[in-house]
């Protein structure tokens, strides 16, 4: 990352991802703020409680961004460009629409874009990417 945020003008990187990559990037980005200037989350998840079997730590709590946002005060959280990607028959849309009402909660910006009836798969990313893309 520091070759990376080095090639910049700002220092600071876009992260992006989908499905599971897009709570990656997720993670990523709100655990590092100060190193990301834009984050594409595309038909994530933002919960992993349901893969630890009942196991919850202080490792699995900052790795789990629908608990640990809630507490996160890095001032670069309200400077990042943020999306939050999905569509109506996304299996990930009721995800994306409890995170996005986290993140209104925080008055942390972002774009929460629900497009129309294209299911959890590459046709809607393919669609998605691009156009977030643009905006930088």
């Amino acid at each position: 990352m520091p070759q990376i945020r080095y090639g910049t003008p700002t220092g600071r990187i876009a992260c992006a991802g989908i499905s599971f990559g897009g709570f990656s990037a997720t993670n990523f980005a709100f655990r590092h703020p100060e190193a990301v200037s834009h984050l594409f989350c595309m038909s994530g998840a933002f919960n992993i409680k349901p893969f630890l079997h009942g196991y919850y730590d202080d490792n699995a709590y900052f790795n789990n961004p629908i608990d640990f946002i809630d507490g996160a005060n890095d001032p670069w959280l309200w400077d990042m460009k943020i999306v939050l990607g999905t569509s109506n028959w996304d299996i990930c849309l009721d995800n994306n629409l409890k995170f996005s009402e986290k993140l209104r909660r925080r008055n942390i910006s972002h774009w929460l874009d629900v497009r129309g009836d294209i299911e959890h798969d590459w046709p809607l990313w393919l669609e998605m990417f691009p156009h977030y893309v643009s905006f930088i």
